[in-house]
């Protein structure tokens, strides 16, 4: 007697979405090593490295280092070497003012509708921040103000601030840890309770006006970089230069 043998169904897209979810986790961790400095400025970055470093094909690695060219992270010149950017005063003086501009249009934008929940949201992340600064624990003073500022981000629901800010935010970053490690970084959490203090009495103007402040706080850390900055760090090194021939630890 025959038996017919079965076999599951299958989603035909299943390659497409696997391929998509390892090119987008690929641009993000590279891109958070960048940011963090594990990938240091000038640092050459070599797709088969990078590659067996996140476990994945050299393709998804390939497409993310494209879309950092993009966002202003990484240097190419084909046939020649892939790099990370160095630290631009120019670029991240532009991403800091776009950056600004969009989450000032986020707090307009949402607070005629933000919530008591999202309020609280607020003040939880800013509280955490808070914390974060007096550990000098930069990475979750980071990702608290991330928290922070996503709330009304969330709330505006205009995806397009959404874009603008997932392509700039990580440029004005590379910055933001410096101004976390130091003293200035504390008036942040003064900042920030002053735009829930606007956000709960309804003022859109003041809340807007306290974000944009908060944001361009930014800028006098940026006049204290040499004007030459991309020339001083723009050297290639490898990464044999920093870590023996090694490669990044995943995050």
């Amino acid at each position: 007697m025959q038996h017919a043998i079965y076999c599951m169904p299958v989603p035909k897209s299943q390659g497409l979405v696997s391929r998509s979810l390892l090119r987008e986790n690929a641009y993000r961790a590279i891109r958070d090593a960048i940011v963090d400095g594990t990938l240091a400025p000038g640092e050459r970055l070599n797709d088969g490295d990078l590659a067996q470093w996140l476990g994945v094909s050299r393709t998804p690695v390939r497409e993310a280092l494209a879309r950092l060219e993009q966002a202003g992270l990484v240097q190419a010149k084909p046939g020649r070497y892939t790099r990370v950017s160095p630290l631009d005063v120019r670029a991240v003086r532009g991403a800091q003012s776009v950056t600004a501009a969009m989450h000032e249009l986020a707090v307009r934008e949402a607070l005629p509708n933000l919530s008591a929940a999202e309020l609280d949201a607020m003040r939880e992340a800013n509280t955490r921040f808070a914390a974060a600064l007096r550990d000098n624990d930069v990475d979750a003073a980071i990702a608290a103000d991330d928290d922070f500022h996503g709330v009304a981000v969330t709330a505006c629901a205009n995806p397009a601030v959404r874009t603008v800010l997932e392509q700039f935010t990580p440029v004005v970053r590379r910055l933001e840890r410096l101004r976390f490690s130091s003293l200035s970084g504390r008036g942040s959490v003064a900042q920030h309770d002053r735009i829930v203090e606007r956000c709960a009495a309804g003022d859109v103007d003041g809340a807007a006006a306290a974000t944009r402040a908060n944001w361009q706080t930014l800028a006098p850390l940026l006049d204290t970089l040499p004007p030459d900055a991309e020339a001083d760090t723009g050297a290639d090194r490898t990464g044999a230069d920093r870590t023996g021939g090694g490669t990044p630890s995943p995050h």
